[in-house]
């Protein structure tokens, strides 16, 4: 097991890593990141040996909070909201690092299958609460999810429009 400090760094990285790529985009330089994490280089490149396995592991930590909130009690209504105002940052996450040779729904796919099972168990709650059409299935709310983020990238003025019309359409 890494030694405390060492683990507080790995954190630390990984938390500016996300808040630095999510503000200004994922060309900006490592030895940015390391000074903004009060951490020298050779830190930052022990934990992570290359800006793609940053990037990786950025992209893995904001999936797993994702499928952790689908976990939760919310509706999925509120989560497909949540999930689509976290796509753009995702999306770009992902772009990286498929241009960096990463597959990256190969690097997550674990966390997928918890999110699919976290999204069954919401669905068919939502159904048995009559909120949520019954014959929507699991398969649906991805592509409505992967639809509508695009949507929303495309036309960012139109976005709550938009989710607006795509969660009407799962109520009964």
């Amino acid at each position: 097991m890494p030694r405390a400090d060492a683990q507080r760094n790995r954190a630390r990285l990984l938390e500016v890593a996300e808040a630095i790529f999510a503000e200004r985009g994922t060309t900006v330089a490592t030895e940015e990141i390391a000074r903004a994490a009060g951490v020298g280089i050779g830190t930052l490149f022990r934990h992570f040996p290359t800006k793609e396995a940053l990037l990786r592991e950025v992209y893995l930590a904001r999936l797993r909070r994702l499928t952790e909130d689908a976990a939760g009690s919310m509706t999925l209504a509120a989560f497909l909201r949540h999930a689509v105002e976290q796509s753009r940052v995702k999306n770009a996450f992902a772009e990286a690092l498929t241009a960096a040779g990463v597959d990256p729904l190969g690097a997550a796919a674990e966390i997928h299958r918890e999110l699919l099972t976290a999204l069954e168990t919401m669905l068919h709650r939502d159904q048995a609460a009559g909120t949520v059409r019954p014959e929507l299935r699991v398969g649906d709310i991805i592509g409505l999810l992967a639809g509508t983020s695009r949507a929303v990238e495309v036309a960012p003025d139109s976005r709550d429009r938009i989710l607006d019309v795509v969660l009407s359409g799962l109520r009964p």
